[in-house]
Order: structure tokens, then sequence, then C-alpha cells
């Protein structure tokens, strides 16, 4: 996925024609333009120079995102440079504003003093509206350039119906003026005072300045959306007290390497991501995780970059530096998802697509009705200018993706990170979720609870055994034979032609004789399971432990017992999903009465055991029949589960692999942030569907106004300043009310 910003976008027409001009390329799978952050992504195997061009050609300009800093600058851009020029160009334009209004309307319609020179002097006054009007023009000309070369290029926006209007306002006042010269240079003096009424200087300037009141709301609370992400960006830490022969020196962060050691004081954030060689302190991780209550750290715990240290002298290990590092990732995953496309925007971009054409149609529609219907035309024009600035084809582009990346921000602050957009839509359909047992139900350190010897071996033989074969798996009840091994002090033996069966169990060959440990169905394979070792299988799971089943020359010489505690928020989010209206289902591959005896503390009705990564998948298959289905896992067996299910959610301790395939990362591991995501999702949807109802009922009730459709039945009529004021603030009313999302809570108490 290739990413570039793209400048010179004023609203949602635009966006979708870079859109559609990328997606002519050869070779383009996916492109998603964003006109909030100003970004696009682009899939598929295409050159930059073959992108760049097709966007040049558009009418736009592009370049390839850099690095991480310059995505921080980028970001900050959004709302710094954009804002100030808009700030400056209102201020100049008002100045200009309130003397061309004093002229237009204070004398006019207030008969405020003007100088003795304008006395009578109609033709005096209407050149200097006229001029007052230019200047306005020239300070808001980005609005002209930009609307007519789109126009040219046969793809008009937002910009071109501000200029056609104000334009068009100043062209038919101009007309006026000149009529007013010429029937006062042949004598027709009450003619040409007529005129006086058909200047629209004011509404030419005005337009202007009402937009500009518009984009520069819509540019602050735009800002606003990112406040998240340049939270994070902001977290970064300068330097770093990096250990050398002689002694520490403060580095630049940019020039810490892996494997380098630094050391760390109380106070200061830490510079990169590693691990603690010395010291002990307390570590506030709630910058990346949300969690407010700091984390002990010991000889041998991972630290992380921008977490601060808050109490002792800490020594680490660099283990990932630059882009590498969890903050690093959390913001590029942040970033993405706001620059990407949920795909219930497509709706609101086919109709921008067409919008402006379409808009113009009416507004020279109207026009050319009302002359048809005997109105003279200062009037008719009136409604046509009308039409064109009270439409907002931004309202419509902005609806989606300013409630995206609110969201996605709150997501982020809450240790909840949506890898898209579409994670986010899709966290707020979910109607069934399936939870893995260990190590996302539960808390993944199971721990041995009983060893039972069945035939011909002591339990330390048993358990000497049990750690040789174990100590080669990374499963948690491997963990935990290894775990009690190790502090009973048990001997471990030399072993070969080791195989471990996924889901299964395992065997290799110690001391010429070949060893099975796994559950029953895997060691019925090798061995007569007899009514005596059943009973003892059954008996330890209706208790809700793991028997692992060791074997030797097909005989079962003994079986070790393994409990996994559930975490102490599964049982609350398991009621918060069903609060919420969701099925939740609980997939294993543990056997069924461990499983049953996890699924009744957590509260989980619906239960699923003894199933392979392949069966976990085939279940899934099954539960999309009925709906929506979420995947939560951590494990590398989850993978194949969590990328078949419409929404794949791992658990921030998992592996990489189920971090990989999933949607949605908990950065905490905590069960209770899947169902706030599912929560925050539907909220998300709830804000992108109030704002798309508003943006699309706005335009459906006024241009029809606009255009003069309640005259006859009402006599109300709608000038040319008021629609564009209409216009001005419609976006911003879009961006404000996605902005309620920060206000979302999470009831994690």
């Amino acid at each position: 996925m290739k990413q570039y910003n793209v400048n010179g976008m004023s609203c949602a027409a635009c966006a979708a024609r870079v859109e559609r001009a990328v997606k002519g390329i050869d070779g383009v799978c996916q492109v998603s333009v964003s006109l909030l952050t100003n970004s696009m992504q682009v899939e598929g195997d295409v050159a930059d120079e073959s992108v760049i061009k097709a966007v040049e050609d558009a009418g736009y300009k592009i370049e390839v995102k850099g690095d991480e800093q310059q995505a921080t600058d980028d970001i900050g851009k959004l709302e710094n440079k954009e804002s100030t020029a808009l700030k400056k160009r209102l201020l100049t334009s008002l100045i200009f504003l309130v003397v061309l209004m004093y002229f237009s309307m204070g004398h006019m319609m207030l008969n405020l003093p003007l100088p003795s020179f304008y006395d009578n002097n109609h033709i005096a006054m209407g050149i200097t509206q006229m001029i007052l009007a230019i200047v306005v023009m020239v300070i808001n000309k980005v609005f002209f350039i930009s609307g007519f070369k789109s126009l040219m290029k046969k793809s008009p926006n937002m910009d071109t119906l501000v200029a056609l209007g104000s334009g068009a306002s100043f062209v038919y006042s101009v007309y006026a003026l000149t009529a007013m010269i010429y029937y006062h240079a042949v004598g027709k003096y009450d003619t040409a005072r007529g005129y006086m009424d058909e200047f629209y200087f004011e509404s030419a300037a005005m337009i202007l300045a009402l937009i500009t009141v518009g984009k520069l709301l819509e540019s602050i609370s735009k800002g606003k959306t990112t406040d998240a992400l340049k939270g994070l960006m902001s977290l970064k830490p300068v330097t770093a007290h990096k250990l050398t022969e002689g002694g520490s020196v403060d580095v630049p962060v940019e020039q810490v390497k892996v494997g380098d050691i630094f050391v760390v004081k109380p106070g200061e954030s830490i510079p990169v991501d590693g691990v603690t060689i010395k010291g002990t302190s307390a570590v506030d991780e709630s910058a990346l995780t949300g969690e407010s209550i700091p984390v002990d750290k010991k000889e041998g715990d991972d630290v992380y970059c921008a977490t601060i240290n808050q109490s002792g002298h800490l020594t680490c290990k660099a283990t990932k530096v630059g882009v590498d590092t969890s903050l690093s990732k959390i913001i590029k995953m942040v970033s993405e998802a706001g620059a990407s496309k949920a795909p219930i925007a497509k709706v609101a971009d086919k109709v921008s697509g067409v919008f402006v054409p379409v808009v113009m149609a009416i507004a020279f529609i109207t026009t050319v009705v009302w002359l048809t219907f005997g109105y003279d035309i200062g009037f008719a024009l009136a409604r046509g200018i009308s039409v064109l600035v009270i439409s907002c084809p931004c309202a419509l582009g902005l609806a989606t993706p300013v409630a995206i990346m609110v969201g996605n921000g709150v997501g982020a602050k809450n240790g909840i990170l949506y890898k898209t957009a579409a994670a986010i839509e899709e966290c707020g359909r979910i109607d069934t979720v399936a939870i893995d047992k260990t190590g996302t139900l539960t808390k993944g350190r199971p721990e041995v609870t009983d060893v039972r010897i069945l035939s011909g071996h002591t339990e330390e033989e048993l358990m000497s055994i049990a750690y040789s074969l174990e100590a080669r798996s990374e499963h948690p009840i491997a963990l935990a034979i290894v775990k009690k091994a190790e502090n009973d002090k048990i001997k471990m033996m030399d072993i070969t032609d080791f195989e471990a069966v996924a889901g299964n169990g395992l065997k290799g060959r110690l001391q010429g004789k070949m060893f099975y440990g796994g559950n029953e169905d895997y060691i019925k394979g090798y061995a007569d399971v007899d009514d005596n070792v059943s009973s003892v299988i059954k008996g330890y799971a209706m208790e809700g432990k793991t028997p692992v089943i060791f074997v030797a020359d097909g005989d079962v010489i003994g079986i070790i017992a393994v409990a996994d505690e559930l975490k102490e928020d599964s049982a609350k989010a398991v009621s918060l999903f069903k609060e919420m209206g969701i099925k939740v289902c609980m997939i294993t591959g543990d056997n069924v009465y461990s499983a049953n005896a996890v699924a009744k503390k957590a509260g989980i009705d619906n239960v699923v055991a003894k199933v392979l990564p392949q069966g976990k998948k085939d279940v899934i298959e099954e539960l999309k029949k009925q709906g929506k289905v979420a995947m939560i896992g951590d494990g590398i067996n989850d993978a194949p589960a969590l990328v078949e299910a419409d929404l794949g959610i791992a658990i921030g301790a998992g592996t990489d692999i189920a971090i990989d395939a999933a949607d949605v990362v908990l950065v905490k591991s905590s069960l209770m942030d899947a169902a706030i995501a599912v929560k925050l999702g539907r909220a998300t949807l709830k804000n992108i569907h109030e704002n798309l109802f508003w943006a699309f009922i706005y335009n459906v009730l006024g241009i029809p106004l606009a255009a003069g459709v309640w005259i006859p039945l009402a006599g109300i009529t709608l000038s040319p300043m008021f629609g564009a004021a209409a216009m001005s603030l419609s976006s911003f009313c879009v961006v404000s009310n996605a902005l309620r999302l920060n206000l979302f809570k999470t009831n994690k108490g």
C-alpha cells in the first residue's frame, strides 16, 4: 500500500476526480482518497511516476508521503498552514467588505452619510462598489483559479459553484453599471438611477467572505479531529541517555541503535522499545494503553517508547528503534486508518461525483424558468446564484471521514487500534462474536495443578519427560509445565525426532523410546485409553482443568493437569456484549468439559470445543451465515479464523501472526476492550449516519428553497448571501457533530 499527499482538493468532487484518475492506471487494484487528511492510498503494482502524472493531469499537486517525521509535519499542517492562510484572507476581505456594505446597504437602505462627492453621483457609487468588490475577489482568487480550472478540465468542484455564483453577481452588476452610464450619457437620468437597485457587487464579495468563514471553521474543526494522532506524535522523546565506554552521553533518539544500552531517570520518557537489564521502577504506560495504573518493571521486563519512568533508575537494552517501536507502529496504524475509506462512504462518493454538474444544471434551469414566467433578469439570476452557493458537496464528502478520524482517535486513546476505516464500520455492524479461550478469555498463563502417575514412573520422571517434550513448544500449557519443571529443578533429557502437531500434541524420542504428550484424541492414536484413564481425564476436565496425557511405548504413564484462570474483566466483557444484543460463542481446541467450565464462569452459553485451527475457520464460516461475525483471538492457531471472520480482533499480547491477520488490535490484551471496540464502532457508525442524513437533507431542502420553489406557495425567498451563509455552516456542522464522539464513554469501571 503506497501513500501520497494530494494538495488542491477543495471538496468531495475533487476527491472523486482524483480517485477516478488513479483507478484508470493499469495495475491499480484499489484507491482511497481522503479529503480530510489530503492523502491517498494506492494498492497495486504501479510506479509512483504513473500515479503522480495521473493526479497532476487531473489538476492537483501530489507528492509521495515521506517517513514518519514527514507524516508528523503533514498532520500539523492540516490545521496550522490552512487555518493561518484562511484567517489572513478573511480578515483582509472583511476590511474591504465592511466598506462595500456601507456603500451598498448602509447608505441605500439606512441612509447613512457619504462624502459630498457622492451626492446624487450614482455612477461614482457604482464604480466604488465595483472596485471594492474586485479587491475582495482578488483576495479570494483561489476560488476562481481552482473553480474555473476544474471547469475547463470538465470536473467542476465546490470552488466552481462559488466562482460561478460570485462571478455571475459581479458580471451582472457590471452590466447594470454600464447601462447606468449609457442612460446617463443620453440624458435618461431616471432610468439610469433605477439601475442602482440592480447592483449585486456586495453579493459577489459577501459570498466569497461567507464561504471563507465556513472554510475557516471547517479547517479548525478538522484540525481537532486529528488531535489524538497529533497527541501520539508529540509523545516521541527527543533525546536518550546512551551508555558508552566513557559514561552516559545524551544523543538524539534517532541515533539509538538496536543493542545499545541506555538509562532512564525517574520522570523521563523511555526513548525506544527495550528490555530492562538493571533496576526496578513503576512505569506509566497510559499513553499507549490508556491504563492509568503504573506497571512495575524489573530485570527482563519489556519497556516501550514514550512511556514514563515514574520512580526508579532503569538501565535498558534497545530492542526496537525508529519506525519499529510500538509507538511508531500505533501512529502508523492510526494514520492509515484515518486515511482509508469506509465502505459506507461509497454512497456519498457516487453522489459527490455528479453533484456539482447537477447543481449547475439546476441553477441554469432555475434562471431560465423564472425568466420564462416573466420575472426580470435580476430576480431570475438571484435565484440561480442562490442555488449555486447554497449547494454543498463538502458536507457529503466529510460526513464519513471526520467521524472515522475522531472514532479512530478515541480508540487509540483507549488502547484500541483500528487498522482501517472499514474495520471501524464493521465493528458497528457485528452481531456475533466468537472468542478464543486460552489467552483471550483466560490469562493465558496456566499453572500446573496436578501431577498424576498411572504406571511405571515416578513423579520426577514424568515431569522430566514432560519437560523435555514441552520445552520445544510455545503453547501456554507447555510453558506452564516448563515453569513448574524449572521451579522444581527437574532435569531435561536430550530429545530427537521431535514433532509438534498444532492443536493436538507432540512427540519425541528420549533415551531410545518414543514418548507422546497431548490431548485425549491425539493420545488415542498411540495408546489404549482405558476407562480408568478416561475417568481421570474427565474428572480434571469437569473442574475446568486441561489434562495433558503422556504415553511411552503404548502405555499411559501419567497425566499433568493445567488450569488457566479467567481474566478479571472477561465476564464483564461478555455481559457488555450481551447488553448490546450480540451473540457470544467460545471456540477452543480444549476438551468439552474444560471449555464448558470456563464458559460457565464467563457467562457464555454457546461453546464449540475440540476444534483445530482449520476447524475454528469452519465454525466462523457457519456463524457468518447468521450475520456479521467478529473473531477475537491471540495465537497462531487463531490466524485462519481471524482472516475468515468479517472482523478479526487480536489482543495485543498475542503473536505477530495473529496481530497481522486481525483488523483491530487491543494493546492491553483485555477482552473488555474488544467489547468497547464494538461499542465505539456502533457509536461511530451512528454518527456517520447522522452526518450523511444532515448532509443530504441540507441539500434536498436547501436547493429547492434557493431555487424559489416556495415563492408561489408561501412567498419565501432566499438571497444569495443567505445561501452562502448556509453553505459556509453546513460542513462546520457535520464536523462538529463528529467531534461529539470525543464524549464517548468507555464505562470500564
